[in-house]
C-alpha cells in the first residue's frame, strides 16, 4: 500500500513534469509569434531566448508571464534585440528599438 508521502511525492513529481511541459509549450508559441511576426515586417530572425519566467494571475487565472529577448536583423548585417512579453500562450506587447532596413 501507498504511505502517504510516496503519494505526495508523486502528485509533485506529476506537477513539476506538468509545468515544464506547459513552459516548452509557451517556448514553442512565442517562436511561432516571432516568426510570424520578423517576417511580416521584413525582419530576418536570428535568436530568441526566454529570459523571465515568473508564475503569476493571467486574466483571473493562474499562469506563467514570460518574458523573451530575441535577435533580429532588418539589413542582413546588423543585428538588433527585441523584448517579447507574454501571458500564458499570448504575446502581450513585442518592443523593437529603431533599426536600419535596406
Amino acid at each position: 500500500m501507498f504511505a502517504l508521502s510516496d503519494i505526495l511525492f508523486i502528485l509533485v513529481t506529476v506537477l513539476v513534469i506538468a509545468q515544464f511541459w506547459r513552459i516548452r509549450a509557451i517556448s514553442e508559441a512565442a517562436n511561432r509569434y516571432l516568426n510570424l511576426y520578423c517576417e511580416k515586417q521584413g525582419l530576418q530572425l536570428i535568436s530568441v531566448a526566454r529570459d523571465k519566467t515568473r508564475f503569476g494571475l493571467v486574466r483571473g487565472k493562474p499562469d506563467w508571464k514570460t518574458q523573451f529577448v530575441f535577435e533580429f536583423s532588418g539589413n542582413g548585417e546588423d543585428k538588433y534585440q527585441g523584448v517579447l512579453e507574454m501571458e500564458g500562450h499570448r504575446a502581450v506587447a513585442t518592443t523593437v528599438p529603431p533599426y536600419r532596413m535596406n
